[in-house]
């Protein structure tokens, strides 16, 4: 089974809509230490927060810390600190998959040859795995309850590539 590194936005939508059990495909998913306080520690009331809290618990989620801070220096000159230091464990671990939203955290992680994915390429992944009936019900619950953008445009393309109306 793949590793998996990501920052907070997949942890926290995924935690909205109720589908972090999504993140289970991944033999082990690593956290950077500014991910676990942003989404736990600071986000402790918010809906998701328990379960992010039992993943570690139960051990499929660990939060390991980037050993290099000049690196993490670097990348918190264009990024939050939960995104920079989610690239710079991917940087050390090389991952199958770091999981990131934003478009700046993954424009960086492409100039470090990162394979990137974020909440939508996994919730493909699981609607072509049989977890998920319907992209277009995931897509509105992330949008309604999740409060995730998604472009018209690529919510979309992403029915029309995966043939539902």
């Amino acid at each position: 089974m793949p590793l998996a590194v990501t920052n907070s936005s997949p942890l926290i939508h995924l935690s909205l809509i109720g589908r972090i059990d999504l993140l289970r495909r991944f033999s082990s998913v690593c956290i950077p230490p500014a991910v676990w306080r942003e989404v736990v520690e600071q986000g402790g009331s918010r809906p998701g927060a328990t379960g992010i809290r039992e993943a570690r618990e139960s051990g499929w989620l660990r939060v390991v810390e980037p050993s290099d801070r000049a690196l993490m220096r670097l990348l918190e000159q264009e990024l939050h600190a939960g995104e920079a230091e989610s690239i710079a464990l991917a940087i050390e671990i090389q991952p199958d998959v770091l999981l990131l939203d934003e478009a700046e955290g993954r424009r960086v992680a492409g100039i470090y040859d990162l394979p990137v994915t974020g909440i939508i390429g996994l919730l493909i992944q699981a609607k072509r795995e049989g977890q998920v009936s319907s992209l277009a019900e995931e897509m509105n619950r992330l949008r309604e309850r999740g409060n995730f953008w998604i472009h018209d445009a690529l919510y979309r393309r992403v029915l029309d590539v995966e043939k539902e109306d």
